[in-house]
């Protein structure tokens, strides 16, 4: 293979935080419960603020905590500036982030613009005073077709399954337009209101002191003109790169051009992030021009399965797509829609992002770890999942009582297991919730989840919570990880990937197989045992290490 030098931009004097933060998202219903009724809060999550920094990240991301009626999660948001009663008050927001700030670490929240909950404020109205109402021309209201308006107004599909058009009740007999649950009516963006409103909001967190947004559903907000139909039976699902009139249209980028001249306006370089699922990383690098948003989810680097040409290929992507813009890369191996990587890569590689078999757990440990030390290796910012510095697998035998993901109830829409990366973490060994609360938990643990703690795995070398400690401790300090926006590609062989990056080498080991290969230099760090042998070394499989020059 020859050696390849992906096209590199002129140095920057100064590189903001964001550049190459490395990011943990917190679930907080899973996180940790303060008050004792079964469901994580922010009095808990407050409380394990020293973990996180102990551990090494840069900033946690919040998912919502507002005010909701929890048909999706939270995701189904009522009031935007208020915290829900189950997550605790405006209070406790506040004392999270003073606290927060005071350990070194930034808080980003997440910010839900395509959609509202029917529960909010101006859709409760708008279904009350009817058609013409000025409510209803916030969001997307039209007469149905057929000859009593009984059919939906196109053909579009929900995401969680089913039409995406729901009929409201009474003689006028509208419909309104959910890309999600009927609980969560999306809102028209074309209508001035609305664009005034989020501006609002998002001054409201800013001086709450939040660091930024993780803009949910970012390539949502506008439709194509007329709403057209779709005419194929084969629609997106969420955790998909398919073009469709209600995603990826050319209109959003107004919006966050809106949005960036409000974050700059702003100490601290605040910024915000795109959940942005698009066709191309091309698509996704429109997001984060120097006048938009700051970051985009690397979807395309999280679907990519356990191969050395293909990683290899979304790396090169990823890298080329964002130099033109002068953005970051971003990498992100797990999130709370997908199953946990310790799960997916157990599993043969084409089984999709939701699975429901646990496959070979042993297996999928070791290339979690290996894929981990890789993603930490890449220039740019990382996103950590909750649990996974645990190694924590999906739980895919839920019984279909305690299920709540919305999709799991709708059929032909997403596969429904969303819950499964979404059950309470482990923090001690013992006791009814694995340290989580003293009230149980709001979805079951395993029976082994206990070996899995955080208290279980501290203080031992060889567990993956002292690994990604130790990565993001070596990551801190070596030049050679995180910065930049490059990677030198090494000869290797089939099946392994080696880079270099200014004084550092990381090698991957793709294959079931070990290899022998020459020493690069002195070991930093690995996912396995590496067995040096004069000038070369056997590296095994599914094994990362990081080298130093």
């Amino acid at each position: 293979m020859t050696p390849h030098l992906t096209a590199s931009a002129p140095a920057d004097t100064h590189t903001a935080w964001w550049q190459d933060a490395v990011i943990y998202q917190v679930y907080p219903r899973s996180f940790a419960d303060a008050d004792g009724d079964g469901m994580g809060d922010l009095e808990g999550v407050r409380s394990r603020l020293p973990y996180l920094r102990d551990l090494g990240v840069d900033a946690v991301w919040l998912s919502p905590f507002y005010a909701s009626p929890q048909a999706d999660a939270g995701y189904d948001v009522a009031d935007y500036r208020a915290i829900d009663p189950m997550f605790g008050t405006l209070h406790d927001a506040d004392a999270l982030i003073r606290d927060a700030h005071a350990l070194g670490l930034r808080i980003i929240v997440d910010l839900v613009p395509n959609h509202s909950s029917d529960q909010h404020e101006w859709f409760k109205r708008a279904l009350k005073e009817g058609p013409g109402s000025a409510l209803r021309a916030r969001y997307h209201f039209r007469p149905g077709r057929g000859e009593n308006g009984e059919l939906p107004p196109n053909d579009w599909e929900s995401i969680f399954g089913g039409p995406a058009w729901t009929r409201t009740s009474g003689p006028d007999g509208e419909w309104y337009l959910h890309l999600f649950a009927p609980e969560q009516p999306d809102f028209n963006w074309e209508h001035p209101a609305v664009a005034d409103e989020f501006r609002s909001i998002l001054r409201f967190w800013l001086d709450m002191g939040v660091d930024g947004f993780r803009v949910d559903v970012a390539h949502g907000l506008v439709k194509a003109a007329g709403l057209p139909d779709i005419g194929g039976a084969d629609q997106l699902k969420l955790l998909g790169n398919d073009v469709m009139p209600f995603f990826d249209q050319d209109g959003v980028h107004e919006i966050y051009r809106s949005w960036r001249r409000i974050l700059a306006e702003y100490p601290g370089e605040r910024i915000a992030v795109a959940e942005a699922w698009t066709p191309s990383a091309d698509r996704t690098a429109l997001y984060v021009r120097p006048d938009e948003l700051h970051q985009a989810f690397n979807f395309q680097y999280l679907g990519a399965p356990w191969d050395a040409e293909a990683l290899r290929e979304v790396i090169d992507d990823s890298l080329a797509a964002m130099l033109p813009v002068g953005a970051p890369a971003t990498w992100v191996l797990s999130n709370h829609d997908v199953t946990r990587h310790a799960t997916r890569f157990a599993n043969p590689s084409g089984l999709g992002t939701q699975l429901r078999t646990p496959g070979d757990r042993a297996l999928g440990l070791r290339r979690a770890r290996a894929a981990t030390l890789l993603m930490l290796a890449l220039p740019g910012s990382a996103y950590i999942y909750q649990g996974e510095e645990l190694g924590l697998p999906d739980v895919t035998d839920l019984p279909d009582e305690v299920r709540q993901d919305p999709s799991f109830f709708r059929a032909e829409g997403q596969d429904g297991f969303r819950d499964g990366c979404r059950v309470p973490i482990p923090w001690t060994v013992d006791g009814s919730s694995y340290g989580f609360g003293s009230g149980g938990s709001w979805l079951p643990q395993p029976a082994d989840w206990g070996k899995l703690s955080v208290e279980a795995q501290e203080g031992d070398s060889s567990s993956t919570l002292e690994l990604y400690r130790s990565a993001l401790a070596v990551r801190r300090t070596h030049p050679g990880l995180g910065r930049g926006t490059a990677v030198q590609w090494l000869e290797a062989p089939e099946g392994v990937l080696a880079f270099a990056r200014d004084g550092f080498v990381c090698t991957v080991n793709l294959t079931a197989d070990a290899v022998r290969m020459p020493v690069r230099g002195d070991v930093l760090l690995a996912s396995g045992e590496v067995v040096r042998d004069g000038s070369e070394f056997e590296l095994p499989g599914d094994t990362t290490v990081w080298w130093t020059m």
